[in-house]
């Protein structure tokens, strides 16, 4: 980058000194070009005149950019690439070391109601709307890389350009869905001194007894503020792209796109780890956001204080038949 500059203020010193001869020897250069080189070294942009009502349209050079471009090709390649590919990588170690943790002792036929269908309702479309975010944000990152050699330019241009239009419009039921989870979950996500000997047990992954937990264990709570803090970020961020000029100038907008990719790409690597938990990687975790209804014996391993709870609530656990007859609710 320095040398482009250098290489600029040779060129116009070049055309000063041109200009010079051309005018006798005794000329010096024009104004216009001492201030394009008295602004390339302070760092700031350089304009020129124009005609037309909007004067950022006479912004003939920002150096920022520069840096935003080094940002954009080089930096967030290898951050989201670390990062993404690098919790795959500890999944899969985790996931040959530990395997499948299973449910103590089976499954005991009774459940017990864990989401109700609007906590579920809410959780799938947050859910959704971040997969499509995350893989159509991953594709203006590494798509021209990846995906164009494997499917030829037509296809990935279409990709491209539906999924750029999901990535703009998906942001407004993602923010919904991201205050509707502060206002049902937040109650149950405030950090306790359970959370501290949860994580000094290390959460029940070390051995086979886990320590005691209530609706949500210490892991699920960071999950839940990474989540609500960091979906809050990428949010602002991101409607300060979407509506260009609005908030910020030119540098604003280059520095929320800086924010909202670096945290975007940090999120997508902490869902995936999500994810493998919930499904793959636990037995009887999934049926927590499918049917609402998680195993007892499950319940109790995972989340026993929450268990006692609901027990002393008078919300007693029921056979398989008898919750499905009576509905997710």
């Amino acid at each position: 980058m320095k040398i482009r500059i250098l290489a600029l203020l040779a060129a116009l010193l070049c055309a000063g000194v041109g200009q010079a001869f051309a005018q006798g020897a005794t000329a010096t250069p024009p104004l216009a070009d001492e201030l394009a080189i008295q602004s390339l070294l302070r760092g700031e942009p350089v304009h020129g005149r124009i005609t037309i009502p909007d004067q950022r349209a006479a912004n003939l050079i920002q150096p920022q950019g520069r840096e935003w471009r080094e940002f954009h090709n080089v930096t967030l390649a290898w951050v989201g690439g670390v990062a993404v590919i690098g919790m795959l990588a500890l999944l899969t170690v985790f996931r040959l070391w530990r395997g499948r943790i299973p449910i103590e002792g089976g499954r005991s036929g009774r459940t017990i109601l864990r989401f109700n269908t609007f906590e579920r309702a809410n959780h799938w479309m947050v859910a959704s709307c971040f997969i499509i975010l995350a893989l159509s944000g991953l594709n203006l990152t590494f798509g021209r890389h990846v995906l164009l050699p494997l499917i030829g330019p037509e296809a990935f241009t279409a990709v491209s350009h539906w999924g750029k239009m999901g990535h703009n419009f998906l942001a407004f039921p993602f923010t919904l869905g991201l205050v509707l989870m502060v206002l049902i979950w937040v109650k149950d996500n405030i950090p306790n001194g359970t959370d501290i000997r949860w994580l000094k047990a290390g959460g029940g992954i070390v051995g086979h007894g886990e320590p005691d937990s209530g609706r949500f264990n210490a892991g699920q709570k960071g999950i839940f503020w990474i989540t609500v803090l960091g979906g809050a970020a990428v949010a602002v961020t991101g409607y300060m792209l979407v509506f260009p000029f609005v908030f910020a100038d030119v540098n604003g907008m280059q520095l929320s796109h800086i924010i909202h990719s670096i945290v975007a790409v940090l999120m997508i690597a902490v869902i995936l780890a999500h994810i493998y938990i919930g499904t793959v990687g636990m037995d009887g975790a999934v049926e927590a956001m499918t049917t609402g209804q998680v195993d007892l014996n499950w319940a109790k391993q995972h989340h026993n204080l929450w268990v006692a709870q609901e027990m002393a609530k008078g919300r007693a656990a029921t056979p398989p038949d008898a919750a499905k007859a009576a509905g997710a609710d």
